[in-house]
């Protein structure tokens, strides 16, 4: 139950009311980087009701972030910032829930990281990591809020929404883009990357209360020293998109190791958005596995059935027991496609749900 007297201001208002609270109470957003940029993000999420928070950041405070990372005090220098932002807006807001990443994010971690979570806020300062997120993003189909801040300007925009446009539509990839000036060397305004940070927090409801124009494939500029905006259209490029998903898909199936999942496993993707799962039982066999994004394709019909398939599209198989799945599985993969998994010992293992 949301608590209403706390959500009352915007409870009130006629696009949010209790079904939008109930929206944000039951979503689930990362935040990566709990620096200048993430700590406006992270409280904003936690007082407006996001219901799980995830951060991430292996980094320590230090003195020379206070003037700008406003979740953090004196008291704070040495600690770690993931743990130490997540106690900051537990206190704030004790009725969502945090879950803490006390490392940086790569290639090793991504997906495990990602896997639970709908949205990505991308409060990062490293350009490789942003490539990262958003060819991870792109292999999960999860859209990505992301900002950038130098000296007084910032920049906004919403990446892989709805099937929009991608960080590499915008940025392609090019050599030397590591050298660009972080904010340790080129300095910050100490109120712009919550003035960004802010602008970041409000696409992230946005999404989830499903109202207004996001920033996808609008890039907002804003110039804090001139009080001055601009917002810069872009387009899709298709070239980027293949190239950022088949590296992410290239991590995924790297990082993959095992295509049995557990029923454990089998529910918990069950949350993640843009996963098909295909039941290849017979259509009268029982007991009934219905959902979303439940398809029945008997076995028998699958050959035919996957040539309308995205061979870069996830999907997960099960049968009654696991073994005709594992057919299933076996033929998608010689036909090309990249990310498949079955349910290793099928319905039956997944009794309990059903009592």
């Amino acid at each position: 139950m949301t608590n209403n007297k706390r959500y009352s201001r915007q409870i009130i208002l006629p696009e949010i009311g209790e079904l939008g609270q109930l929206k944000l109470q039951n979503s689930r957003v990362l935040v990566i980087g709990a620096g200048g940029l993430g700590c406006p993000v992270l409280q904003n999420l936690a007082a407006a009701g996001v219901g799980t928070i995830g951060i991430v950041d292996g980094d320590v405070v230090e003195e020379s972030n206070l003037h700008r990372q406003l979740l953090y005090g004196i008291q704070d220098c040495g600690k770690g910032k993931a743990q130490t932002a997540a106690a900051a807006i537990l206190e704030k807001n004790p009725t969502i829930k945090v879950q803490v990443f006390a490392h940086f994010f790569n290639s090793d971690n991504a997906f495990e990281v990602v896997s639970d979570y709908q949205i990505i806020v991308d409060c990062t300062d490293a350009i490789a990591v942003r490539y990262l997120i958003n060819d991870v993003a792109l292999a999960k189909r999860i859209p990505v809020v992301y900002a950038s801040i130098h000296k007084f300007e910032g920049q906004v925009s919403v990446f892989n929404y709805k099937n929009g446009p991608s960080y590499r539509c915008l940025f392609p990839e090019q050599e030397g883009l590591n050298a660009i000036p972080s904010c340790e060397a080129s300095g910050v305004l100490g109120v712009l990357p919550n003035t960004i940070g802010t602008f970041q927090a409000t696409e992230v409801l946005k999404i989830i209360l499903e109202i207004g124009t996001v920033l996808s494939g609008k890039l907002l500029l804003y110039d804090g020293l001139h009080f001055q905006t601009q917002i810069i259209d872009f387009v899709k490029n298709p070239k980027a998109i293949e190239k950022g998903m088949i590296k992410g898909l290239q991590l995924l199936n790297r990082k993959k190791t095992n295509e049995h999942l557990s029923a454990e496993a089998f529910l918990e993707k069950l949350k993640q958005l843009g996963v098909i799962f295909i039941d290849v039982r017979e259509l009268e066999e029982s007991p009934e596995f219905n959902g979303a994004n439940v398809i029945k394709i008997p076995l028998s019909t699958l050959e035919e059935y996957s040539e309308k398939l995205d061979k870069n599209q996830e999907i997960v198989l099960f049968c009654q027991t696991g073994q005709r799945s594992q057919t299933a599985l076996n033929y998608l993969k010689n036909s090309g496609f990249v990310g498949v998994f079955h349910l290793g010992k099928g319905i039956e293992s997944l009794k309990n749900q059903f009592q």
